[in-house]
């Protein structure tokens, strides 16, 4: 994440640690990582990536030599190619400037690729935030149960909030916000399942259950008012279709593909 980057930026600086910045300053067709992606790289330590491979090694090794020769910051154009032993077959500008230089603190953070509200502490809600620790997103974790978090923090982009009753956190959420629904208690999922479309405005809203479940809450949420239309909306089962496994880690991992896969298309 940029904003955990730029913190341990801030943090080297304060110390005084010399270090150098690579940072991705344009390219030009297909290449690893974009504009604006940045990398820390100490005597004996690096931080971020700015794509891996060749490329990457690379620059950390002219990251050292200018550590070491000292001098002021330059630029290295790189084609990607045989030569790198990559086959992306784009071009970028790679810029390499003492961290003294750099001025992290005006860092601008990553655009969020999402709000996502997440109910339930349980398994598959653990998973999901493990897997959006890395995301550029926003995230609400939400739980009533405030020992089902786990003992280790959580990320800066992912707030734990522990309320309740649970389902009033919906009003909160911005327009366009993700939610994915998938408490310990079915009563618990009704309450929010019947928040969430009665808002009548999210960007996505993840179900966790079976088929049969689906069916039962649509019933139950037709008899509250909710309309037809509105239901078709629900995702439930929640995943990208093909991804078979009822595991925790897989159920997230195809969920967190699906939200990313909405999102995307938001952005195009």
């Amino acid at each position: 994440m940029t904003d955990d980057l730029r913190a341990t930026a801030l943090r080297w600086l304060d110390a005084a640690r010399p270090a150098v910045v690579v940072e991705v300053a344009a390219f030009r067709g297909s290449v690893p990582r974009e504009t604006g992606t940045r990398m820390l790289v100490a005597a004996d330590e690096a931080v971020g990536t700015i794509g891996g491979g060749h490329l990457e090694l690379q620059a950390i090794q002219q990251a050292r030599a200018l550590l070491v020769a000292g001098g002021p910051a330059f630029e290295r154009h790189v084609a990607l190619g045989p030569s790198l032993g990559q086959c992306c077959g784009g071009a970028l500008d790679l810029r390499f400037t003492p961290l003294a230089q750099a001025s992290p603190a005006a860092w601008s953070a990553p655009v969020p690729r999402f709000f996502l509200q997440l109910y339930g502490a349980g398994h598959v809600g653990r998973a999901v935030a493990g897997h959006l620790a890395d995301v550029p997103c926003q995230v609400q974790w939400i739980d009533e149960r405030e020992g089902e978090f786990p003992a280790e923090p959580s990320p800066p982009h992912i707030q734990r909030l522990c309320a309740e009753p649970v389902d009033s956190e919906v009003a909160s959420a911005p327009g366009g916000a993700f939610y994915l629904v998938m408490t310990h208690s079915h009563d618990l999922d009704l309450a929010l399942s019947l928040a969430i479309l009665r808002r009548g405005d999210a960007g996505f809203f993840g179900l966790i259950g079976s088929r049969t479940k689906r069916l039962r809450f649509e019933h139950r949420l037709g008899e509250r008012g909710i309309a037809p239309q509105a239901l078709a909306g629900m995702v439930c089962p929640v995943g990208l279709p093909g991804i078979e496994g009822k595991e925790p880690g897989v159920i997230a991992a195809a969920t967190v593909a699906q939200l990313l896969q909405r999102a995307g298309r938001g952005r195009a």
